[in-house]
């Protein structure tokens, strides 16, 4: 079975409802520059890397486990011209060896499954940084809290509102100094993606024996994106600094 990430997101630079412009923000926030090493976890495509190693000359260590994913990064870095500022590690999160104090940022965009949640990824990443340094976290949270009662929420939807994200950083030792929060147009922009990406593939794959359950899938989720998630779901990269 093709995996589903790899069809769906096939034409994502940027693998999170966020903006370039958006991650070179972060990279200013985190104070980054060529003496920075920064962790990526779960780094997927290599979007963010590319950018931040790109445009502030940080070293960065990108943790896949897609090897899907990790070859396409590895060929971006290369035609960028950064391969010698980005080093790839294909391996699961959950199981690569965090160095304690070994970095200036630890980023987990998108992937807090790697720990079970929100607290179990910053209860990981945090000694992993210096002292002062940075844990960033892009999570998603509800907008409108509580929910509205006709909403049912499906697995994996466990998340909470704004203020509690935050405060699960508090808990966690992390000062919350920065939120970048997504806009409708890259919420917009990171659904709809998906879409066109899954349709080209049905129409180059029309007889793969996936096809339907792709479609029925892709579907799915945009319904519910139109009727729920575009009003209810926010995203955003949250910077806590180590105590």
């Amino acid at each position: 079975m093709p995996w589903w990430y790899a069809v769906s997101e096939d034409k994502h630079e940027i693998q999170n409802p966020t903006s370039v412009e958006k991650i070179r923000l972060l990279g200013e926030r985190l104070a980054l520059g060529p003496d920075s090493h920064v962790l990526d976890m779960a780094s997927g495509r290599g979007g963010p890397a590319i950018l931040l190693a790109g445009d502030f000359g940080c070293r960065i260590t990108c943790v896949e486990q897609a090897e899907e994913f990790l070859t396409v990064a590895e060929q971006h870095a290369r035609s960028a011209g950064l391969s010698q500022l980005i080093e790839f590690v294909h391996s699961d999160g959950h199981r690569f060896a965090l160095t304690p104090n070994g970095y200036d940022a630890a980023l987990c965009l998108g992937a807090s499954f790697i720990w079970g949640g929100l607290s179990g990824t910053l209860a990981a990443l945090r000694p992993a940084v210096r002292p002062g340094g940075f844990v960033a976290v892009g999570e998603p949270y509800w907008r409108k809290w509580p929910l509205p009662g006709n909403f049912q929420q499906e697995e994996g939807e466990d998340f909470v509102g704004l203020a509690e994200t935050v405060e699960c950083f508090e808990d966690a030792g992390l000062e919350v100094v920065t939120l970048i929060a997504s806009s409708e147009d890259d919420w917009d922009r990171y659904e709809s993606l998906h879409w066109l990406a899954v349709e080209e593939w049905l129409q180059d794959h029309p007889h793969d024996p996936d096809a339907v359950t792709f479609r029925e899938r892709s579907d799915h989720f945009r319904r519910r994106y139109l009727r729920w998630q575009r009003d209810l779901l926010g995203w955003g990269i949250f910077v806590g600094r180590k105590r």
